[in-house]
């Protein structure tokens, strides 16, 4: 049977072969401005497309569900909005990598058609509920949606934007208006349209297929859920007198783009870093080694695909400590057996002493945001009971404070700022994930080791609606640019837990601020 329906103004017919729209339109059609960040679970919000002219999760419609419809994707919008758009995002510093934000801006469109004015915060965090974003901190998306068709990247240097976006996250990043709408370079959207797709199977291998439902119908794929067990805190605290301790659990990273490479016969893979690092997430993905491999056994591309199920499994976690410090700076970090993890408290607490275990549990890594060094600024500043600047490795310096206001204000040195906009960006989205390590970010991983929230919503990142205001100011005193997120980062960390009184578990389970 057929499926006639509009696409971006152009009418199709396609064999319902039992797929989602979101399949058709990427794999199908060939339209790879949609997203896929939950594989498919319908919770992340970057498949986000209008049906209709009314918003639609694609990953979990199916297609034959758009049969005589309209569907518009950001690619179809009219030109000129669509254009304002990018530009209102570019602005604002409303996108950094530009995976969530093609949904996002869909979902925005609707509500401008709509007539919801910009001062109108509570229903754009009602349509923003829809969507997870892990670099903003979402105040600079609610930004760009005031700044629809006024804002201009005329007299900007990108240049320096993208090198400044560079340092904050790790890895070659564009900054320009067209990235929000969904034109970052991501591995998974340039691949060729008839590379195989590769996926985990169940035995420790990779599933094939021509297709990506095909191949997950081959690796026996289950969807993943989200577990009734409560968060496990796999280590205790050491014994001692301490002025403050603090027993953390795994922490997902979160980014949204799933790992995915691709490779021709004999050549170089695509980078699963594409135009976002994921703070650290990707920097020992397998996906690049596998998809040179098999191209080399196939004679031909293929395209290799984790699933939001296969990160979760997979993927590096922060890992968890328990620790005792006491008020002169001296203690005791007990951290999950992590390469590096030991220099990196060190470099911030050499009065700590760390000690490793060995303990069942997903892989764990140094490289994820401030891992190790922020967690010793926390602890330093819980024992001495006050909040203190940050200093970070690269010789960036942060302070923060939660004001009675219920804002967050944040101060940052690190050099050249190169573009206020960007690192106000990534500041912003700096205070949010610290927010959400402190107060509501974790996965259930039982004794065995083996993780059981593997659904995105699982994680407890932030939504919009749970996100104070921040203020970012900017010291620039002309140095050499180093990051500076990362000290706000941690800085963030410990003034939150400070204005919480210091609970010694996290996740704390409280509102920020409480």
């Amino acid at each position: 049977m057929g499926v006639t329906f509009l696409v971006d103004g152009r009418e199709v017919t396609l064999d319902d072969e039992d797929c989602s729209l979101l399949e058709a339109l990427r794999d199908r059609l060939g339209i790879r401005a949609p997203k896929d960040g939950c594989s498919p679970q319908g919770q992340c919000g970057c498949c986000t497309v209008l049906v209709d002219g009314a918003p639609r999760v694609s990953c979990v419609t199916p297609l034959r569900r758009v049969a005589g419809r309209s569907v518009t994707t950001v690619e179809g919008l009219p030109e000129a909005d669509r254009l304002a758009w990018g530009e209102a995002f570019c602005a604002t510093g409303g996108s950094q990598c530009g995976f969530c934000t093609p949904g996002i801006v869909v979902r925005l469109e609707s509500l401008r058609r709509k007539g919801v004015p910009a001062g109108d915060r509570a229903a754009i965090d009602r349509a923003l509920a829809a969507h997870l974003c892990r670099c903003t901190g979402w105040q600079t998306i609610v930004e760009a949606y005031a700044a629809f068709g006024s804002a201009s990247p005329e007299g900007r240097d990108l240049a320096a934007a993208a090198r400044r976006a560079e340092l904050e996250g790790g890895t070659p990043q564009r900054v320009a208006p067209e990235v929000p709408l969904g034109q970052g370079g991501f591995a998974e959207d340039t691949a060729p349209a008839d590379a195989l797709v590769a996926v985990p199977d169940q035995r420790g291998g990779w599933a094939l297929g021509e297709t990506l439902a095909e191949a997950r119908r081959a690796a026996g794929k289950v969807q993943g859920r989200r577990t009734t067990a409560g968060l496990h805190h796999p280590l205790e605290v050491p014994p001692g007198d301490w002025e403050v301790t603090l027993r953390t659990t795994w922490v997902e990273p979160a980014y949204l783009e799933t790992d995915a490479s691709w490779c021709l016969p004999g050549g170089e893979p695509a980078s699963p870093l594409a135009n976002g690092g994921a703070f650290g997430g990707k920097l020992t993905s397998e996906v690049a080694a596998v998809a040179r491999r098999l191209a080399d056994e196939q004679g031909r591309a293929v395209r290799v695909l984790l699933s939001r199920e296969d990160v979760v499994r997979r993927g590096p976690k922060r890992p968890p400590i328990a620790a005792g410090v006491r008020r002169d700076g001296t203690g005791v970090v007990r951290v999950v057996t992590t390469p590096g993890i030991r220099e990196r408290i060190g470099a911030l607490a050499p009065g700590l002493e760390v000690e490793e275990v060995a303990v069942p549990g997903p892989p764990t890594s140094a490289a994820l945001r401030a891992a190790g060094w922020a967690e010793a600024a926390v602890l330093l500043a819980g024992a001495r009971g006050r909040a203190e600047p940050v200093r970070s490795p690269s010789g960036a310096e942060a302070e923060a404070q939660l004001g009675s206001d219920g804002r967050v204000r944040v101060r940052v040195r690190c050099g050249d700022p190169l573009d206020e906009i960007v690192l106000r960006s990534y500041c912003i989205g700096a205070a949010h994930m610290a927010l959400g390590w402190v107060t509501s970010e974790g996965i259930a991983v039982d004794e065995e080791g083996e993780p059981h929230d593997l659904t995105i919503r699982s994680f407890g990142v932030l939504r919009a609606s749970d996100t104070p205001p921040v203020e970012v100011e900017i010291d620039d005193d002309g140095g050499e640019p180093v990051n500076g997120s990362d000290a706000v980062f941690a800085a963030v960390a410990a003034a939150a837990w400070l204005a919480q009184g210091c609970p010694p578990e996290w996740p704390t389970g409280r509102g920020v601020g409480r």
